[in-house]
């Protein structure tokens, strides 16, 4: 006996009902980013403090084991102390490019005038000039709201961390008088589990891919000599988290500071190249082996979804986006309706259901 179709109607106020929630959704996402970007960053940086405070709770001293409340301390602390240096590092880097400014300035004119000579032009064009149609106060006045901007949302985000922290020793229980089902509780403690292991293992392999790249690129330029190697190297591992543009941005900066600060081209053929070796290595042969099938998620998904989040919700969302789109499969995959968009978004069509 044949099984009973959806009549028409049903399917189109089907269809009707998912265009208004995907509608109201991207909505919410663009209109309300002031508010959702820093809880997304909020649920990432509670997602790193509980797999640090994991790693400190495999730490063994003979038969004693650290007790949680110690490990989380710990991993607070660690985040804090980062943070602290990250803070540091730019203060002091500020003052040292400030210094040397006037050099790069000579050294850019001098690389201006030879490319000039180059493709034949008689009167290269004046630095001062240029920046003299630069509107200095409009620029000071975009930072400073940037930069109030910035420190507004690091406190947003703070208490959001610090509420995620006292929520979750109750979320068991909370979840107990929600679902009183056990079937249907451990199915969705089976999702969260799925995407806590599934983020936390993406954070911990990038972070790792990450260190190595700023380390080799940190030797790389140390050994050319580029001014401020240990800042450069940082901000490659910052970049780095940014899938594919990220990496470019990561060769392009430190090439572009060793070519104003050196006379020749050797030194900055040297980075870029070096740079780039590192970065195809670590990134397209050590990295994919380590993630194996655990994201599962097509390279055209994660251009994809960098361009969408990166659009949406700018830096954070690029830096964001691998996290939310491994969230959504996760989520997808667990509706047996939606599993069929998991299918087109995975790498090989191949799925975990709970």
């Amino acid at each position: 006996m044949a099984e009973p179709t959806m009549a028409a109607p049903q399917r189109v106020v089907l269809f009707a009902s998912a265009f208004i929630v995907v509608a109201l959704t991207v909505l919410l996402l663009v209109e309300g980013r002031n508010l959702m970007i820093p809880l997304a960053v909020a649920i990432v940086i509670w997602y790193v403090l509980n797999a640090q405070a994991t790693f400190y709770r495999r730490l063994h001293i003979g038969a004693w084991q650290p007790p949680g409340w110690l490990c989380m301390t710990a991993s607070i602390l660690t985040v804090l102390l980062a943070a602290a240096l990250f803070a540091d590092m730019i203060s002091g880097n500020i003052a040292a490019v400030t210094a040397a400014a006037p050099q790069y300035q000579i050294n850019l004119e001098r690389l201006i005038a030879r490319g000039a000579a180059f493709l034949g032009f008689d009167h290269p064009p004046d630095l001062a000039s240029v920046f003299e149609e630069v509107n200095l106060r409009s620029l000071a006045t975009g930072f400073a709201g940037a930069a109030a901007a910035f420190a507004g949302n690091f406190g947003l985000i703070l208490i959001y961390v610090l509420f995620l922290l006292v929520e979750q020793t109750s979320f068991s229980a909370k979840l107990r008088a929600l679902v009183p089902d056990e079937t249907r509780r451990a199915g969705i403690n089976g999702l969260l589990h799925r995407m806590q292991v599934q983020i936390q293992t993406y954070l911990a392999i990038k972070t790792l891919m990450s260190i190595a790249t700023g380390a080799v690129s940190y030797l790389i330029l140390l050994f050319v000599g580029v001014d401020f190697a240990v800042f450069w190297a940082f901000i490659i591992f910052l970049l780095n988290y940014i899938p594919t543009i990220g990496s470019l941005l990561g060769i392009i900066l430190p090439s572009l500071l060793t070519l104003v600060q050196f006379p020749t081209l050797g030194p900055f053929v040297i980075v870029a190249g070096g740079i780039g070796v590192a970065q195809f290595v670590i990134g397209n042969v050590i990295e994919p082996r380590l993630m194996g099938t655990r994201l599962n998620i097509s390279p055209l998904v994660v251009i994809l979804s960098l361009s969408l989040w990166g659009s949406i919700w700018g830096i954070a969302g690029m830096f964001l986006c691998v996290p939310l789109t491994v969230i959504l499969m996760i989520v997808f995959a667990y509706f047996e309706k939606t599993r069929p968009i998991v299918i087109l978004l995975s790498g090989d069509g191949r799925i975990e259901t709970l």
